[in-house]
């Protein structure tokens, strides 16, 4: 539209710290409800010998819902009209939900059948994450209307992105803990005690967004103002206008290019996820499974150190570069990282596999930094083409499909595995070729993943200069907010 230029954020478009640290607190609490659904399954094969097979489904089904589920949750969040508005009341209400159900999930019975544990929690989690969807999508639909301004929604976001990745420093932590003799009889008594220690953190930061964050846009999007209003639309208007937001959210163009950018980042590092362990215990350390994992959870530990300090980089960066540029550094970091496991994987040298740990930290940590910001800017532009604001349903759609792709990415990477020719039974005998498609697939592939995402975002439109053309625009039209 015309030359690029630099704002600076005005006072009044600031959001203060505190309100910065309430909106993060949600993201701890939706980072360790998701981090414990997953995590603590284990139990169900170690503690109640379950086959690994079912606890897989248990794993996988509920989500199954979260494709109708989570989109519309967003539409009732933005069509909704209290007088605490359209996301606060579902935030509150949510969290405590999920975290109550959370904890009578893992209050298990004893002695039942294996066909029991499976209906039983199959039940409990699909109810749980119910209302885990009554919390989280409210709650990033929030965010996107907090400030309007560029810069301000990337500071906010690196905050949360910061706060958010707290959890993942605690959740390596609870196989131990609910195993540790000191604190529980055997590790049925430990999820059940762990379960209730979570759901009640869980519960106290998580209703903090909707105590004391205010809805921005509450009082000036149109809704229907009486109850008596929408009761007249019937169930089926209610469903057309649905899947009309469905589509018209799913034919933005720069909407699109965000899921696919977050979709070959995120997805490509989980489809290899678990070949780093392959490559360092079977090449760098020659099937030794003790130091593999040693060194494994060395580098692991490094990259989510490293994480902090990328969320804060990226921050900063993208408020003086724009998003779009900071996303590609960051990514093309990554790129380099990943390329690094080829020469820093070394039989030779086993500690030189920390050395491609920070880099790739890079990828995720500036992903999950600008992304959000920038699907705030596009609800923005979608404001100003349809007069609506659709912060849920693009908050649930572009986390649905973070979802849908990393379900579809496990159960590919055991197919990528079988590919590699691997045997267990072989341990440290694996044959060359074997090693060496897994050393190529564990650096490869999220190096073209991520090269993609960088040619998906190279044409997204919306940059600081068009982003501030729209929100003159938009408050021409409707008045600030």
């Amino acid at each position: 539209m015309s030359t690029p230029r630099h704002f600076k954020t005005a006072p009044e478009d600031r959001i203060p710290l505190k309100h910065k640290l309430a909106y993060g607190a949600g993201a701890f609490v939706n980072n360790l409800l998701a981090a414990a659904s997953g995590g603590m399954m284990i139990v169900l094969n170690l503690g109640l010998g379950m086959n690994p097979a079912l606890v897989g489904l248990l794993g996988a089904l509920p989500r199954l819902t979260d494709a109708f589920t989570d989109p519309l949750m967003g539409y009732i969040s933005d069509n909704a009209h209290t007088r605490w508005g359209r996301r606060r009341p579902f935030i509150f209400a949510g969290v405590i939900a999920a975290g109550i159900i959370f904890a009578l999930l893992w209050q298990l019975p004893r002695g039942q059948s294996e066909t029991f544990y499976f209906i039983f929690f199959l039940v409990g989690s699909i109810i749980f994450f119910m209302g885990y969807t009554i919390f989280a999508t409210p709650w990033v639909a929030l965010g996107y209307e907090l400030t309007p301004d560029y810069h301000e929604r990337t500071r906010l976001m690196g905050t949360q992105n910061f706060i958010g990745q707290l959890a993942y420093v605690v959740s390596p932590w609870f196989l131990w803990i609910m195993t540790y003799e000191g604190f529980f009889k055997d590790q049925v008594a430990g999820a059940a005690g762990l379960a209730i220690i979570i759901a009640i953190v869980a519960i106290g930061l998580g209703i903090l967004p909707a105590i004391f964050l205010r809805e921005r846009m509450q009082n000036v999007i149109k809704v229907e103002t009486t109850a008596t209003a929408r009761q007249k639309r019937s169930f089926r208007e209610n469903m057309a206008e649905f899947f009309q937001g469905f589509g018209i959210t799913l034919s933005s163009r720069p909407f699109l290019k965000l899921c696919l950018a977050t979709f070959m980042v995120f997805n490509g590092f989980m489809l290899v996820a678990s070949f780093q362990f392959y490559v360092i215990i079977y090449y760098v350390t020659g099937g030794d499974q003790t130091a593999g994992a040693k060194y494994a959870g060395y580098a692991g530990t490094l990259g989510a150190v490293c994480t902090f300090a990328v969320v804060i980089f990226v921050t900063w960066l993208a408020t003086r570069i724009g998003k779009r540029k900071a996303f590609f550094i960051a990514t093309g970091v990554s790129i380099i990282g990943y390329g690094l496991k080829w020469v820093c994987y070394n039989p030779d040298m086993p500690l030189m596999v920390l050395l491609p740990a920070p880099l790739i930290a890079f990828g995720l940590g500036g992903l999950f930094t600008l992304m959000p910001s920038m699907i705030a800017d596009v609800v923005d532009a979608d404001e100003l083409k349809t007069h609506q604001r659709r912060e849920g349903m693009f908050g649930s759609i572009f986390w649905w499909m973070v979802k849908l792709g990393m379900a579809a990415a496990l159960a590919l990477g055991g197919y990528l595995l079988n590919a590699t020719g691997f045997d267990v039974d072989l341990g440290g005998n694996q044959s060359t070729q074997t090693i060496t498609l897994l050393r190529i697939f564990d650096a490869a592939i999220p190096m073209v993943t991520s090269a993609i995402a960088i040619w998906a975002v190279a044409t997204f439109p919306i940059t600081e200069t068009v982003a501030h053309e729209i929100r003159l625009e938009l408050e021409q039209r409707r008045g600030k907010a």
